[in-house]
C-alpha cells in the first residue's frame, strides 16, 4: 500500500511538466528568460527581467481553478482551509509584485502552450 506521504513526496512545486512545455516553446521562438527567478520574496516560475513580466504557472488544484478544481469528498476542511491559504497567497504575490513595478500573468496548467506563447507574446510587446 502506498503511503499518501509518498505521494505528496514526489509533488514537485517547480519544473512541472506545464511549466517545463511552456519554457520549451518560449525558447524554441527566441525567448530568453530566468526561472524559478527570486523578485523580492516571490519565486516567480519564468521571469523576463528587462521588461518585468512574471510568469506564474498554477495548478488547476492547488490553485482552486474556477473550470477544473474538484473539491476532494475526504478531509474537506483540511482542504478548503489549505485552498484558501494557496489563494490569499497569490494575491499577495500579485500585489507585492505589482507594487514594485512587475507585470504578472497566470497561466493556468490546462492551458495550451500555444495559447500561453501568445498571451505571454502579448505582455511583453504591452511592457514595452
Amino acid at each position: 500500500m502506498i503511503d499518501r506521504s509518498d505521494v505528496m513526496r514526489k509533488i514537485h512545486s517547480s519544473d512541472t511538466k506545464p511549466e517545463k512545455q511552456l519554457r520549451q516553446i518560449l525558447w524554441h521562438h527566441g525567448l530568453r528568460y530566468r526561472k524559478n527567478y527570486r523578485v523580492g520574496g516571490t519565486r516567480v516560475d519564468i521571469a523576463f527581467t528587462r521588461a518585468k513580466l512574471a510568469i506564474l504557472v498554477d495548478g488547476c488544484f492547488w490553485h482552486g481553478c474556477p473550470l477544473h478544481y474538484r473539491r476532494p469528498k475526504t478531509r474537506q476542511c483540511y482542504w478548503d482551509t489549505k485552498l484558501q491559504r494557496n489563494i490569499a497567497r497569490d494575491k499577495r504575490n500579485n500585489n507585492q509584485l505589482k507594487g514594485i513595478g512587475w507585470h504578472v500573468i497566470r497561466i493556468w496548467e490546462h492551458e495550451s502552450p500555444e495559447n500561453a506563447l501568445q498571451i505571454v507574446l502579448s505582455a511583453k510587446d504591452g511592457s514595452k
